[in-house]
Protein backbone atom coordinates (compact mmCIF):
# COMPACT_ATOMS: atom_id res chain seq x y z
CA UNK A 1 0.00 0.00 0.00
CA UNK A 2 2.63 2.42 0.84
CA UNK A 3 4.02 1.76 -3.15
CA UNK A 4 1.03 2.63 -4.35
CA UNK A 5 0.30 5.85 -2.14
CA UNK A 6 3.93 6.79 -3.13
CA UNK A 7 3.87 6.30 -6.91
CA UNK A 8 0.59 8.22 -6.99
CA UNK A 9 1.83 11.58 -5.33
CA UNK A 10 5.27 10.86 -7.77
CA UNK A 11 2.87 10.39 -10.70
CA UNK A 12 0.95 13.95 -9.48
CA UNK A 13 4.31 16.06 -9.28
CA UNK A 14 5.97 14.54 -12.51
CA UNK A 15 2.83 15.18 -13.98
CA UNK A 16 2.91 19.05 -12.93
CA UNK A 17 6.13 19.02 -14.29
CA UNK A 18 5.69 17.80 -17.46
CA UNK A 19 3.08 20.45 -17.55
CA UNK A 20 5.69 23.17 -16.72
CA UNK A 21 7.64 21.86 -18.98
CA UNK A 22 4.96 22.85 -21.56
CA UNK A 23 4.36 25.55 -20.76
CA UNK A 24 8.40 26.57 -20.65
CA UNK A 25 8.91 25.72 -24.10
CA UNK A 26 5.66 27.06 -25.36
CA UNK A 27 7.06 30.34 -23.71
CA UNK A 28 10.46 30.04 -24.90
CA UNK A 29 8.52 29.37 -28.58
CA UNK A 30 6.58 32.47 -28.44
CA UNK A 31 9.26 34.92 -27.26
CA UNK A 32 11.82 33.42 -30.32
CA UNK A 33 8.84 34.63 -32.43
CA UNK A 34 8.50 37.82 -31.13
CA UNK A 35 12.48 38.51 -30.00
CA UNK A 36 14.38 36.74 -32.24
CA UNK A 37 16.87 33.56 -31.22
CA UNK A 38 18.89 35.37 -27.87
CA UNK A 39 15.60 36.20 -26.33
CA UNK A 40 13.86 32.27 -26.97
CA UNK A 41 16.97 30.78 -25.62
CA UNK A 42 16.86 32.94 -22.48
CA UNK A 43 13.48 32.30 -21.95
CA UNK A 44 14.41 28.41 -22.13
CA UNK A 45 17.04 28.74 -20.39
CA UNK A 46 14.79 30.70 -17.28
CA UNK A 47 12.37 27.43 -17.92
CA UNK A 48 15.12 25.12 -17.29
CA UNK A 49 16.28 26.66 -14.30
CA UNK A 50 12.58 26.45 -12.58
CA UNK A 51 11.57 23.11 -14.07
CA UNK A 52 14.97 20.75 -13.54
CA UNK A 53 15.16 21.73 -9.82
CA UNK A 54 11.47 20.78 -9.48
CA UNK A 55 12.23 17.86 -11.10
CA UNK A 56 15.05 16.59 -8.61
CA UNK A 57 13.19 17.59 -5.55
CA UNK A 58 9.94 15.59 -6.83
CA UNK A 59 12.27 12.53 -7.19
CA UNK A 60 13.88 12.95 -3.39
CA UNK A 61 10.14 14.53 -1.75
CA UNK A 62 7.93 11.65 -2.42
CA UNK A 63 10.77 8.19 -1.72
CA UNK A 64 8.26 7.90 0.65
CA UNK A 65 4.29 7.99 2.55
CA UNK A 66 3.32 6.71 5.57
CA UNK A 67 2.97 7.80 8.99
CA UNK A 68 5.36 4.69 9.74
CA UNK A 69 7.87 6.08 7.86
CA UNK A 70 7.22 9.74 8.99
CA UNK A 71 10.87 10.30 10.32
CA UNK A 72 11.88 9.13 6.67
CA UNK A 73 8.97 11.54 4.75
CA UNK A 74 11.03 14.56 6.50
CA UNK A 75 14.54 13.68 5.75
CA UNK A 76 13.28 13.14 2.45
CA UNK A 77 11.40 16.34 2.40
CA UNK A 78 13.93 18.43 3.98
CA UNK A 79 16.77 16.72 1.78
CA UNK A 80 15.35 17.38 -1.38
CA UNK A 81 14.11 20.65 -0.54
CA UNK A 82 18.26 21.65 0.10
CA UNK A 83 19.19 20.33 -3.27
CA UNK A 84 16.45 21.90 -5.55
CA UNK A 85 17.30 25.44 -3.24
CA UNK A 86 21.67 24.26 -4.09
CA UNK A 87 20.83 23.37 -7.72
CA UNK A 88 18.72 26.67 -8.39
CA UNK A 89 21.61 28.86 -7.24
CA UNK A 90 24.14 26.67 -9.10
CA UNK A 91 22.13 27.01 -12.32
CA UNK A 92 21.71 30.75 -11.95
CA UNK A 93 25.04 31.53 -11.38
CA UNK A 94 25.93 29.34 -14.15
CA UNK A 95 24.01 30.71 -16.77
CA UNK A 96 24.45 34.11 -15.89
CA UNK A 97 28.03 33.82 -15.70
CA UNK A 98 28.50 31.88 -18.70
CA UNK A 99 25.94 32.46 -21.43
CA UNK A 100 25.10 35.89 -23.14
CA UNK A 101 21.25 35.99 -21.67
CA UNK A 102 18.68 38.78 -21.98
CA UNK A 103 17.36 39.43 -18.54
CA UNK A 104 13.73 40.44 -19.41
CA UNK A 105 12.59 36.72 -21.30
CA UNK A 106 14.90 34.74 -18.88
CA UNK A 107 13.22 36.00 -15.69
CA UNK A 108 9.80 36.23 -16.50
CA UNK A 109 9.49 32.88 -18.09
CA UNK A 110 11.48 31.59 -14.62
CA UNK A 111 8.77 33.12 -12.52
CA UNK A 112 5.87 32.15 -15.21
CA UNK A 113 7.16 28.45 -14.66
CA UNK A 114 6.93 28.96 -10.92
CA UNK A 115 3.25 30.18 -10.78
CA UNK A 116 2.27 27.21 -13.24
CA UNK A 117 3.49 25.45 -9.76
CA UNK A 118 1.13 27.87 -7.70
CA UNK A 119 -1.81 27.61 -9.52
CA UNK A 120 -1.76 23.70 -9.98
CA UNK A 121 -4.61 22.81 -7.91
CA UNK A 122 -6.98 24.92 -10.50
CA UNK A 123 -4.67 22.64 -13.28
CA UNK A 124 -4.68 18.83 -11.91
CA UNK A 125 -8.38 17.48 -10.14
CA UNK A 126 -7.72 14.50 -8.39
Amino acid sequence: MVNHLTNRFRMAALRLIAFQSSVAIICAVFVFLGWGVLAGLSAGAGGLVAVLPNFVFALYAFRYVGASRANQVYASLKRGNGLKFLLTIIMFAFVLKFYSVMLLPFFSAYVLVLFIGLFAPVFFNH
